[in-house]
């Protein structure tokens, strides 16, 4: 496929259903407490149904690579958008808690093959010289969600019920079905291999027990010791998996990927940067809550100034990489970024809005920059026949760190508490948050440094411009 003749509607259509999946993820924490009372259940217990969605979520993003190139990628994802339409459809009917749980389990799984199926279809049609436009196409919207879902989940809470959290997923669905079936071209199914069933038993038990052990980590709902043997047992099955994949053809988690230096610092170094990106969201949002006395939506609102700097990043990403490259803008932009992080551990309830509001636009721009180069990195030069397995991998190490990312915030702000001898959290103890994942995103620069000045030149000016990879 020629450049000229590329349409951005493709990743345009797979980054709005990918924000469906992303917005319904974060605006059901507002809906909690409401869900609670309608239901008759314990606000705390309703929280299985978004650690279920998370679980879910990442079991199956593994196994969604081999799908796409067993089958077809754009079946695969015209069926994940029905599953993950249909299960939104019973959410808003459910009754109890165990509905609840059954159909976010579901909503989860048709969200794990939506994510790297949609990105494989961009990524395998767009030529190298479109790919970082398109990319930010896709990761925009999805890095907008987090910040647009509590505004808005506490605006449809407020001023209607909570259903609608679900039921505005239908419309979205529906239509992204019908361009996805009428805009986005097939995709030819990769060469079949037999599925790793053995290596997808040990990464599903593995990550359920990590992703369940960081969302209970530091928030006191398990025991010390219940949550230190799932992250033990999560860290034993990982180890006998790459054990495992290093001796067998087709692992459902090819680490033979990481030998491709730029693939390998996206996955560790952007580790680091996605550390921070769940647990800013989870940070400023109690800091504005707990810390200043704003309502949930007062909240939510003052985030999507956040949400506003996102969209400064479309359009000037591909200048800023052009004129700096890779390692120099994920450097010089991390920086800016760590800076940021600082920043927030210091605003004050007594800041004049303005300025709150301009430092969250600016810190919008530079997270959503980071995230898109980041992204764009992974695939700079990967051959195309590998598209499936880098998106599966890439995919499933930014849930484990996001879901680590909130973890370790939510422990960080407890050890502070403790420190202190406190029993209510301040301003000063959610900072210490902040100054983690600041630590964290300081540690990825080193390694963006050490990249070669050419790093991540076949998406630059001068890229082939085939739309089939090599």
């Amino acid at each position: 496929m020629a450049a000229a003749r590329y349409s951005f509607l493709i990743p345009l259509i797979v980054g709005c259903t990918q924000f469906m999946h992303q917005f319904d993820g974060v605006s059901i924490a507002t809906a909690l407490p409401a869900m609670a009372r309608s239901m008759d259940a314990d606000p705390l217990r309703l929280n299985l149904a978004i650690t279920c969605y998370l679980m879910a979520l990442a079991v199956f993003v593994p196994v969604s690579g081999w799908m796409a190139d067993r089958f077809g990628a754009k079946r695969i994802y015209l069926i994940a958008i029905v599953v993950f339409t249909a299960s939104s459809l019973m959410c808003g009917f459910s009754q109890s808690l165990a509905e609840i749980v059954i159909f976010r389990t579901l909503q989860g799984i048709g969200g794990a093959m939506m994510t790297p199926v949609g990105r494989t279809i961009v990524m395998k049609t767009a030529p190298r010289s479109d790919m970082v436009k398109a990319i930010t196409y896709i990761t925009i919207p999805a890095a907008m969600a987090p910040l647009f879902g509590p505004s808005v989940g506490g605006f449809i809470v407020t001023y209607f019920s909570w259903p609608w959290i679900f039921y505005i997923n239908l419309p979205i669905g529906l239509a992204g079905f019908l361009l996805v079936w009428w805009k986005i071209p097939d995709v030819d199914p990769e060469p079949r291999t037999k599925l790793d069933g053995a290596g997808f038993t040990l990464v599903a038990s593995g990550i359920a027990c990590l992703m369940l052990g960081f969302e209970v980590m530091g928030r006191g709902l398990l025991p010390a010791q219940a949550v230190g043997a799932l992250l033990l047992a999560g860290a034993l099955c990982a180890l006998v998996y790459v054990r495992r994949a290093r001796k067998i053809d087709n692992p459902i988690i090819d680490l033979s990927l990481l030998k491709t230096r730029t693939f390998r610092a996206s996955i560790a170094a952007g580790g680091l940067f996605y550390l921070g990106t769940t647990a800013f969201v989870f940070l400023i949002t109690i800091m504005l809550q707990l810390g200043f006395g704003y309502s949930a939506f007062a909240a939510g609102a003052t985030t999507l100034a956040g949400a506003l700097g996102s969209l400064l990043t479309r359009m000037i990403i591909r200048q800023l990489l052009s004129k700096l490259g890779f390692p120099r803008l994920l450097v010089l932009n991390g920086t800016l970024m760590v800076v940021y992080l600082i920043i927030c551990a210091f605003i004050r309830p007594e800041m004049p809005i303005m300025l709150l509001l301009t430092i969250l636009f600016f810190g919008g721009f530079a997270r959503s920059t980071q995230f898109a180069a980041i992204q764009a990195l992974a695939y700079a030069d990967m051959p195309r026949a590998l598209m499936s397995r880098a998106t599966s991998f890439a995919a499933m190490a930014q849930l484990l760190c996001q879901s680590f990312g909130v973890g370790l915030a939510a422990l960080t702000i407890h050890l502070s508490l403790l420190w202190r001898g406190g029993t209510t959290l301040t301003p000063a103890d959610i900072a210490t948050g902040f100054f983690m994942i600041a630590a964290a995103a300081l540690a990825s620069l080193a390694m963006f440094a050490a990249l070669p000045a050419n790093a991540g030149a076949a998406l630059g000016p001068g890229a082939e411009d085939s739309g089939a990879l090599k």
